[in-house]
């Protein structure tokens, strides 16, 4: 539920596809909103919209206002990033990005309500969601989602969306903010 991640996944996936025999990418939930943490009123909603419109044309990518119809909301980021953690632990990385495109363009591109559960299983093979929802209701997916909020931290990766590389002389490289590829220094 962060827009800029969601203006970044398209230069993500070729990264991921262009980069893939020199990188091992892992994702690796921030935890941007916690829940209460953002008044849902008219203030936040214009804010959210200028926010969506500036990301929509840094990036090309698209999103919908049916979220801003709501009355209520609760900006809760907790849910989907315990989703993608419990998909990444389950299934694999590839997995964990996968899904991450699929709920970032249900709530961006649809005004779906990815805070619950319920909702969250619906990008879940139907034969997988009796384990996606154990494990998601886990204390095991609690202390995983946990562990990344910290990791992210000690990373320095306290923008998002951030990419975090060891470069050729194994130092920690932190890219901050929404980048394209060429604007990524990739070792060669």
């Amino acid at each position: 539920m962060c827009s800029w991640c969601h203006g970044f996944h398209p230069v993500m996936e070729p990264m991921r596809a262009g980069y893939s025999d020199r990188y091992d990418f892992s994702l690796i939930v921030g935890g941007l909103r916690t829940k209460g943490a953002m008044a849902w009123d008219e203030t936040t909603k214009a804010r959210l919209k200028a926010t969506w419109r500036q990301v929509a044309e840094t990036t090309g990518q698209r999103f919908t206002e049916k979220l801003f119809e709501r009355e209520r909301f609760e900006y809760d980021t907790y849910p989907a990033c315990k989703a993608v953690v419990t998909v990444r632990e389950l299934w694999g990385e590839s997995a964990s990005f996968a899904y991450l495109g699929r709920i970032q363009n249900a709530f961006y591109l649809e005004g779906a309500d990815i805070t619950t559960l319920q909702v969250l299983k619906r990008w879940i093979d139907p034969e997988k969601q009796e384990a996606f929802a154990a494990f998601f209701e886990s204390e095991r997916a609690e202390q995983l989602m946990q562990h990344d909020f910290s990791k992210a931290r000690s990373m320095g990766a306290n923008v998002f969306p951030s990419v975090v590389r060891i470069d050729s002389d194994g130092h920690m490289v932190c890219t901050k903010g929404f980048q394209r590829i060429d604007e990524i220094i990739i070792d060669s």
